[in-house]
């Protein structure tokens, strides 16, 4: 689950993260009003998206306007929130087709010194939370870690005791921090490192991470993702969420149940089970077709939740061709052959679908499959269902 900028730094506030001040606006006469109400000389006005290199990007409808820019008036706020408000910003993350801001924050300038890289992610070898930074701030992550990867400063940390002293003195020493931004130091990563675990994040990125002429850290950015399978922990989280930011159908497909994430293919996929589900796109490109989507309906899929796998599948304009892959283990084949048929009378399927099972009670499905009457094409493994539904395509 991901976070708006100002939403993370509303979070980094309550756990006493130091942030520079900021408003919220939707309209470009509250970015105005927000300039002064900041009272600072220059502000900085931000798109919020779920996407980074927001300051690199550019707007499809006005290509001269970045996506974060410094102002220095009441009247540039309004006129760069003007451009930037209903139009569709397109950066390194988002690919060409953009995404629209609808919202805006408003951040007082501030006197920095130095920008810094910071971030916290999950190791999965280690199962810790590991911290990677960097004194060189303000540039993409990944082309410094291949440009320069022994700029590249990693710790690992305990979530349950903590980020401990002599990891921020090392960590301190790595940035070259002066004094005064040792003595800030000292507060502030082992407050960020707890937010971290606290919160159940799977990601936190600062870029950048400011000293300002007191020698103060600020999080000038903030990026923040939560554990999806966390959030039962934190139920005061849903409201935090911008379902507009997310695809349609991953939404319905997580309300659902399913697991779905839409690719770019022709060929649906409905399989039960991550790794067949990945086995399976793997086969479909081995032989020559591109999966449209990742779909794994579980082990205890029920009719309710086949059909609505099929709505999400058959809703993407570019299906041309379904396969279903079903090991029964867990879930007998005969129950998703049941499901698989109801599930068709009641969508109207009309694209080719073809069918592999394999499992418990396959030989039964196998025979309802065949007494259905119904336009399915069967395959008696994995590969010759592969082939055959990309033969469709071509059919």
């Amino acid at each position: 689950m991901k976070i708006h900028e100002f939403q993370a730094k509303q979070l980094f506030a309550t756990a006493n993260v130091p942030v520079p001040q900021g408003v919220v606006v939707t309209s470009p006469q509250d970015a105005g009003k927000a300039f002064d109400e900041l009272g600072t000389p220059v502000a900085v006005v931000k798109s919020q998206i779920h996407a980074g290199g927001r300051g690199k990007g550019r707007f499809k409808e006005h290509p001269e306007q970045a996506g974060v820019v410094l102002v220095k008036s009441r009247e540039e706020a309004i006129a760069n929130a003007e451009r930037m408000l209903g139009s569709t910003l397109v950066t390194i993350q988002t690919g060409e087709e953009g995404k629209q801001v609808s919202t805006l924050y408003v951040e007082q300038g501030l006197d920095i010194a130095r920008e810094l890289y910071f971030g916290i992610v999950v190791d999965r070898e280690s199962g810790l939370p590991c911290i990677i930074a960097s004194a060189e701030g303000g540039m993409a992550i990944e082309e410094l870690a291949e440009e320069h990867p022994e700029k590249i400063i990693r710790i690992e940390y305990d979530p349950g005791e903590g980020l401990q002293a002599f990891q921020v003195r090392k960590l301190a020493y790595a940035l070259e921090l002066d004094k005064a931004a040792q003595k800030s130091a000292m507060s502030f990563f082992p407050k960020l490192c707890k937010f971290f675990a606290d919160n159940d994040c799977s990601m936190v990125e600062i870029n950048p991470l400011v000293v300002t002429g007191s020698g103060d850290l600020l999080a000038l950015d903030a990026k923040v993702s939560f554990d999806d399978n966390a959030m039962f922990r934190h139920k005061n989280f849903d409201e935090l969420r911008d379902l507009s930011e997310e695809e349609p159908n991953e939404v319905k497909a997580q309300d659902a149940g399913l697991s779905y994430v839409k690719l770019e293919g022709n060929i649906g996929c409905l399989v039960n089970g991550a790794g067949l589900a990945m086995s399976t796109m793997d086969l479909i490109k081995l032989h020559g077709g591109e999966p449209a989507n990742f779909l794994d309906v579980g082990g205890g899929a029920n009719v309710d939740q086949v059909t609505e796998a099929f709505r999400i599948i058959l809703s993407d304009e570019n299906v041309k061709a379904v396969l279903v892959n079903i090991f029964g283990g867990i879930m007998k084949c005969d129950t998703i052959v049941e499901a698989l048929l109801a599930a068709y009378d009641k969508i109207g399927i009309t694209v080719p679908l073809v069918v592999r099972l394999e499992g418990t009670n396959v030989e039964v499905a196998r025979k309802m499959l065949a007494d259905s009457g119904k336009k399915i094409i069967t395959a008696t493994d994995l590969t010759d269902a592969a082939q055959k539904v990309v033969a469709t395509l071509s059919a």
